[in-house]
C-alpha cells in the first residue's frame, strides 16, 4: 500500500480531473483535503444524534453509490472516508466528552496528522452516561454503512483498478512543481 501524499496542493487541485494523483492511504487520510469531493460531501456530514447520523450516513452513502455509478473511484473512496470518519468521530465523542482525546496542543509540525505525538491520553467518560450512549448509537449507524461501503463489489473492483493503475513508486515523478504545497520537497513518498 502506498501512503497518502500530503505534499500535493489539494486546495488548488481538482482530483476529479486528475484521479491519477489520488492515493487511498490508510483509513481516513486526506478526508478533509481532496477537492472537489471535500466540498461536496462535508456539508452532509453530521453525527450529533442518532437521527442526524442516520440522515447524514444515508445522504453520503447515496453519494457513494452515485460516484460508483459514474466510475468515479476517488469520489466513492472519499465518501467512504467521510462515513468512516462519522464512525470514528462519534466513537471519539462517546469515549471523551467534548471529543478531546489527548491533553495539550498538537505540535506545529504534526498538524493534520492523527496520533498522540507525545501527548497524554485523557481519561474516558463513563459509557453509561446519556451523552456517551447517544454518540455510541450514532457511531453504530455509521459503522453499518461503512461496512456496506467496504463490501460493495463495484467499490472493491474500482479500488483494485485504481491502485493497480496509479499507485506505484513513480506515481509523482512527472508532476509540475506548482501542484505541490510550497516549501515541500518533490519526493514520491510522504511517510509521516
Amino acid at each position: 500500500m502506498q501512503e497518502f501524499n500530503y505534499q500535493l496542493d489539494y486546495a488548488n487541485l481538482d482530483l476529479r480531473a486528475h484521479p491519477e494523483l489520488y492515493r487511498v492511504g490508510r483509513g481516513e487520510q486526506g478526508v478533509l483535503l481532496v477537492e472537489p469531493y471535500k466540498s461536496e460531501i462535508l456539508p452532509h456530514w453530521r453525527f450529533a444524534t442518532p437521527d442526524i447520523a442516520q440522515a447524514s450516513s444515508q445522504a453520503i452513502y447515496a453519494m457513494f453509490l452515485d460516484y460508483l455509478a459514474q466510475n468515479d473511484f476517488v469520489g466513492a473512496d472519499m465518501a467512504r472516508k467521510f462515513i468512516q470518519m462519522g464512525y470514528t468521530r462519534a466513537r471519539r465523542y462517546a469515549n471523551h466528552k467534548g471529543g478531546k482525546k489527548y491533553d495539550g496542543v498538537v505540535p506545529a509540525d504534526k498538524k493534520g496528522q492523527s496520533g498522540a505525538h507525545g501527548r497524554d491520553t485523557l481519561p474516558q467518560q463513563p459509557q453509561d452516561s446519556e451523552a456517551a450512549q447517544i454518540k455510541a448509537e450514532s457511531a453504530q449507524i455509521f459503522k453499518k454503512v461503512w461496512d456496506d461501503c467496504r463490501a460493495n463489489a463495484d467499490y472493491q473492483r474500482l479500488r483494485k483498478q485504481h491502485q493497480a493503475r496509479y499507485e506505484h513508486d513513480g506515481q509523482y515523478a512527472d508532476i509540475p512543481n506548482d501542484w505541490l504545497v510550497e516549501g515541500k520537497p518533490k519526493t514520491d513518498s510522504s511517510k509521516k
